[in-house]
């Protein structure tokens, strides 16, 4: 409902358009139509009403510039959400088979076994909340440590190049940090600590906090600059010492934010892939033995759908698992994610005085 007003606008606008344009408008839209039509039915023929499109777009860009750009940006605002939803609705559809056939047992079980046709989701479940576990144990304190720096300790100069640093690491592909872990630090665990593979979730989650670290660190940061200079001067004026007023006063008006900045770097841990793939030894429907063993080899939701994929394309049923799995990951990111948007209203609302 928040979108009618601005809809209502851009319908407003093409009514006050001239007929030329009008048609141009109407002829825009139906070939746009036509194209996504076509490369469901007949992806050959995409190309012709896809090039009427941008033939009325080009013309539409220099006669009516500004109602065209308006036209645009609601088009990709909706062809966002048309697009989510088709994968939405995928994922879940591909997904049924194996739901059916293993029904509860499908959460509950960690058999995995191509021979039998029975998928259970369970031991990669518990190597993805492991590994979860131990990247939030990593990337929170560190995080916030970071942002409280940045913002309120480190001088001009070195925040002017720490923070750039800090986010160039997002920078890095996940592939290379799995790649470091698994050729320096795997072998360094295994020599040191006698284990009995290569691979284990304890490395994984320290890679992958280390990857989220640039996420907590960034969005923290934010949050704590947000804060009203005027609560800060107002403690100092009272005889708080600056680390006092930071500790005090500028972290708890930001805890909202501070926790939004975990919860997306907790989403980031859930969905690591290649990090996850290239150190563990991804063997499915294994748990850790004993079970809290933070040192066993097993596998985890994203690093099944990556190593077995490729295999599971002439098995219908362990690809509908692998789809299972899926939904089980955009389940639990959707909440983390809004989780993280509730929080972030949450603190808007603080600083603007709500409740």
């Amino acid at each position: 409902m928040a979108n009618a007003p601005r809809l209502s606008a851009v319908w407003r606008s093409v009514d006050e358009l001239d007929t030329p344009a009008q048609i141009a408008a109407v002829v825009g839209a139906l070939s746009l139509c036509a194209a996504f039509i076509a490369f469901i039915a007949a992806p050959s023929y995409v190309a012709f009403p896809f090039f009427l499109f941008v033939i009325v777009t080009v013309y539409g860009w220099f006669a009516y510039q500004a109602e065209t750009a308006r036209a645009l940006t609601l088009l990709t605002t909706i062809s966002t959400i048309v697009i989510l939803g088709l994968i939405t609705v995928y994922l879940f559809t591909q997904a049924i088979p194996a739901v059916r056939k293993m029904g509860l047992d499908i959460v509950a079980s960690t058999v995995w076994s191509t021979s039998s046709n029975r998928y259970g989701l369970l031991a990669m479940m518990w190597g993805t909340f492991v590994t979860t576990i131990i990247a939030t144990l990593v990337s929170a304190p560190l995080g916030i440590a970071g942002a409280i720096f940045i913002s309120e300790l480190a001088s001009d100069t070195v925040r002017e190049l720490t923070k750039p640093a800090i986010e160039l690491l997002a920078g890095i592909p996940s592939i290379v940090y799995g790649f470091i872990g698994f050729v320096v630090l795997n072998q360094y665990l295994s020599n040191e600590l006698a284990l009995p593979t290569l691979g284990s979730l304890f490395l994984v989650g320290l890679m992958i906090g280390l990857m989220a670290l640039p996420t907590v660190v960034s969005v923290a940061e934010d949050s704590l600059t947000a804060v009203p200079n005027s609560m800060k001067e107002g403690a100092i004026g009272l005889g708080a010492t600056d680390w006092q007023t930071t500790k005090s006063v500028t972290v708890p008006a930001a805890i909202s934010g501070i926790s939004a900045a975990v919860i997306l770097g907790v989403g980031r841990a859930v969905g690591e892939t290649m990090a996850a793939t290239v150190i563990l030894g991804n063997v499915p429907g294994r748990l850790p033995d004993p079970l809290y063993d933070v040192f066993g080899n097993t596998i985890t939701l994203t690093s099944a759908i990556a190593s077995q994929s490729g295999v599971a394309v002439g098995r219908p049923m362990q690809l509908s698992a692998l789809f299972a799995a899926g939904v089980v990951l955009f389940i639990v990111v959707l909440s983390l994610s809004l989780i993280s948007q509730a929080i972030e209203r949450r603190m808007t609302r603080k600083l603007r005085g709500g409740q």
